[in-house]
């Protein structure tokens, strides 16, 4: 079992307790969980444009969340960066998406995720995932 990487939507429900697929409320519970910086960087652009309010600077939020999930933050490397530019068949066109796939497969780590492009990534065999 690979360990897991929260996609920015999963990080948002867990962090408000929104229902979850009990397969990946189980995962969760047994496999070591990561979450991108990129996905800091989608949460502040959501907030940016108003979509999404939340009380804390995004920064602050962000590391508290991912404390209490006991998640790790991988860095974003040369190589992430540059992968997500350089994946195989048809990623979605989204840079965080990339971003999230990419460290997904630098670190053999499975996305959880509701998001219809990453999964059907998924299906073409270029990634793992497991839906929220």
């Amino acid at each position: 079992m690979s360990d897991l990487l929260l996609d920015t939507c999963a990080l948002l429900w867990l962090a408000n307790g929104e229902e979850m697929t009990s397969q990946s409320r189980a995962a969760l519970a047994e496999r070591n969980i990561q979450v991108s910086p990129i996905s800091a960087w989608e949460i502040a652009n959501l907030v940016r444009k108003s979509r999404l309010a939340i009380s804390l600077p995004v920064a602050r939020w962000f590391r508290q969340a991912a404390g209490k999930m006991s998640a790790a933050t991988p860095q974003l490397s040369v190589e992430i960066l540059t992968g997500s530019c350089e994946l195989p068949g048809t990623p979605p066109d989204d840079p965080a998406d990339r971003i999230i796939i990419a460290t997904a497969r630098d670190a053999n780590l499975t996305i959880i995720t509701r998001d219809r492009q990453i999964l059907d990534y998924s299906r073409a065999g270029h990634v793992r995932t497991l839906v929220c």
